[in-house]
């Protein structure tokens, strides 16, 4: 709630309000003199709301003189006709005057009355006080929320997932179908997975190039791999998760997609997630892989043993085996 001053309408301003909501008076312009609310002019309706506007508005506007403007358009509701408050504070009023007029605001609304106010509209410019200024007040008061910075690139990322396209004949091995060729080195790497002579492959973007390059491919301990992962930048990685299931030991390739949030560019953002689909497409439908699980995790700390184990063996799975039994 808005701090109140202590200023009041003075008596004539008083009488005035009383008489103004009989539908004659268009515009009424207060102004705070002497520690009181005074009336400074009014304006009687001559057409309609919107052809009165700049006619009326226009001329009680004085450049650095702060003031209240109620103007009355030509709907109603059940307390009468329905009134905007024009609240104009100029940029160079002094500060005293911008207080006193923000925290007298509420005041002078509940003297003429709160139920007949539609809308509240704040200039500090001449030019704003016009009918085309008051207009694009309203537009942009019914336009939808602005979005917030996260759903902006989930609409940009969106909108680059649908312009990705990929045909299955025009699609070879290098993916030259795409704009994004993914190297010889990164599918040589990748078979050596596949041959178990290696268990772990990571791959990222050049994003000047446009291109899928290889980061390194080697044989390391899981532990080992959160320590590999960037903190500021996305990254794909198939691993040979080796592991004992049930006392069964198994091998998985796990495909983990790495996306450190806003830590990296929209742009990164929105490459890495727009070729995820087309290169796990490349991986299995060109390369043959099989994954036991496709995860994603923002934090390469993410990545343990126990958390590989629960998204390969889901839990969901581990108890219907059990129930089974």
């Amino acid at each position: 709630m808005a701090h109140q001053t202590g200023i009041a309408p003075s008596s004539d301003l008083q009488d005035f309000f009383a008489k103004a909501k009989d539908g004659t008076q268009r515009v009424i312009k207060v102004v705070i003199e002497n520690e009181e609310l005074v009336l400074k002019s009014n304006g009687v309706k001559e057409g309609s709301w919107e052809d009165d506007f700049n006619k009326l508005v226009k001329p009680m506007i004085e450049d650095k003189e702060a003031c209240y403007i109620l103007y009355r358009l030509d709907s109603t509701n059940d307390q009468g006709y329905e009134w905007i408050l024009i609240f104009y504070i100029p940029d160079n009023a002094v500060v005293r005057d911008k207080m006193l007029y923000a925290s007298t605001k509420a005041t002078l609304k509940m003297q003429f009355g709160g139920g007949h106010f539609k809308d509240d509209y704040p200039c500090n410019m001449p030019e704003d006080a016009s009918l085309e200024g008051y207009l694009k007040h309203v537009e942009s008061q019914n336009a939808p929320p602005p979005l917030t910075f996260a759903e902006e690139e989930l609409q940009q990322i969106n909108a680059q997932e649908a312009s990705v396209q990929i045909g299955v004949d025009s699609r070879i091995n290098t993916m030259q179908g795409v704009s994004f060729p993914i190297s010889q080195a990164a599918i040589e790497a990748l078979k050596k997975l596949q041959n178990k002579e290696i268990n772990y492959v990571q791959l990222s973007i050049d994003i000047e190039a446009e291109t899928i390059e290889l980061e390194s491919s080697e044989t390391v301990n899981l532990t080992d791999i959160p320590g590999r992962v960037p903190e500021d930048h996305p990254r794909y990685h198939v691993y040979l998760f080796k592991h004992t299931h049930e006392g069964d030991y198994m091998e998985s390739v796990v495909f983990i997609y790495t996306m450190p949030g806003y830590m990296c560019s929209v742009k990164e953002r929105m490459l890495y997630s727009s070729c995820k689909a087309t290169i796990l497409e490349f991986f299995e439908d060109d390369l043959g892989m099989e994954f036991a699980k496709k995860i994603e995790v923002k934090d390469g700390k993410e990545i343990t043993e126990e958390f590989l184990y629960d998204e390969v063996h889901t839990k969901k799975n581990r108890r219907q085996k059990v129930d089974r039994k």
